[in-house]
């Protein structure tokens, strides 16, 4: 039984913080491959090691980052709606193996829309400033698009055309929740990077799946109230 008062207060502020870090921290263990990868791209030399570790690093996107970021979310669902687990660990590989296949195969389409997007904007940028802006947004778009399904994958058990279909109407069909995501976790990124970046081994990714499940999941519990309506 839990405190009330002051002392109850902090023991929930500081059982808040250690989901966020520890469920942070194991998204990052179970993308170490991508990790590394992506650091060493940062200090490519040649293109001989461009032409090795790109592919290597876009292998890992669909492998690693889309079934870690599903098992992040589906154990940000279950505080959101209050479900008890028994382990945090436990939990994130259980999530982590059930949804690996579904997560696996959107990895490939989101990592190929990623992709385009990026050669698109990287050639446009130095050819057109206003087509630039143009894809500078559709990257927004693909943005909260991506993170839309890994909410939706987590919260229904449907095929993977029916989840891309319906990730897509919440993200151009509801503008409260388009913008009070790319706002919010914008804000959370911006911070992350520029101001505190000891936070991103330890909160950030956790943090940018709880304001965006939080965000669905009250959009989800009003269209859910109008429906008895």
């Amino acid at each position: 039984m839990r405190e009330s008062g002051l002392m109850g207060n902090i023991y929930t502020i500081c059982e808040w913080i250690m989901r966020f870090s520890v469920t942070n921290l194991l998204w990052i263990l179970f993308n170490t491959p991508l990790v590394f990868i992506g650091l060493s791209v940062l200090f490519i030399s040649s293109i001989q090691d461009a032409i090795i570790l790109i592919p290597l690093l876009l292998l890992c996107f669909p492998f690693c980052l889309f079934p870690a970021t599903s098992a992040m979310f589906a154990l940000v669902r279950d505080w959101i709606i209050d479900q008890e687990k028994a382990t945090i660990l436990g939990s994130f590989w259980k999530y982590y193996r059930e949804n690996y296949k579904k997560s696996m195969q959107a990895g490939v389409i989101f990592t190929l829309l990623w992709f385009i997007w990026a050669i698109d904007y990287y050639y446009f940028q130095q050819v057109n400033t206003v087509i630039m802006f143009v894809f500078l947004i559709m990257g927004v778009i693909l943005y909260v698009f991506t993170l839309l399904f890994f909410t939706v994958i987590v919260h229904y058990d449907i095929d993977l055309k029916t989840l891309l279909k319906k990730a897509f109407i919440l993200t151009v069909g509801s503008p409260v929740l388009f913008f009070s995501i790319t706002i919010v976790t914008g804000i959370v990124l911006l911070v992350s990077i520029q101001t505190l970046p000891i936070i991103i081994p330890f909160f950030t990714g956790s943090l940018i799946a709880f304001i965006t499940f939080s965000a669905f999941y009250r959009l989800f519990l009003r269209v859910k109230e109008e429906e008895k309506g």
